[in-house]
């Protein structure tokens, strides 16, 4: 098992862009990351450079279009840890494809609506038990709609 006093942090969307940058700092700094992606292949490239820098790193793949796989991902943050330091809610998707088609998740919600908002507001929601146990930090970022970012007051 990892340092138990070592800072833990989810990072959902780690794989690419902003989020793996993120998750690759936080583990030149010293902290346990939690690496997530749909991509079980990008997530363990991620995890093995963040262990190549010294870091301690996992990987916790899951499609966040699912909200079964959000429940899934939120039971294995739980297995993983006894408590969570940070969480980054990082996932998101774009438009997509052609204009006027509407996507959907495997739970009938608009796709984006899904992945972008109903993903990041449960899985924290179940993750605030771990949340809790420290001083409270969780921010959500939306880097693909316009790098808008907020911090949640917990």
């Amino acid at each position: 098992m990892a340092n138990p006093n070592r800072e833990t942090a989810l990072i959902t969307g780690s794989t690419d862009g902003v989020g793996r940058v993120v998750a690759k700092r936080l583990g030149e700094q010293g902290w346990r990351v939690l690496v997530h992606g749909r991509d079980r292949g990008r997530g363990e490239r991620v995890v093995a450079e963040i262990k190549d820098a010294g870091g301690t790193a996992d990987l916790l793949a899951a499609d966040l279009s699912s909200l079964a796989e959000v429940r899934r991902l939120a039971g294995a943050v739980q297995q993983a840890t006894r408590r969570l330091d940070l969480l980054i809610n990082n996932a998101g998707i774009g438009s997509g494809g052609p204009q006027g088609t509407r996507q959907t998740s495997a739970d009938g919600y608009e796709l984006r609506f899904a992945v972008n908002y109903l993903a990041g507001f449960l899985l924290t929601h179940l993750l605030l038990p771990l949340v809790g146990k420290v001083r409270p930090r969780a921010s959500s970022t939306s880097p693909r709609s316009g790098n808008r970012r907020s911090t949640l007051p917990m």
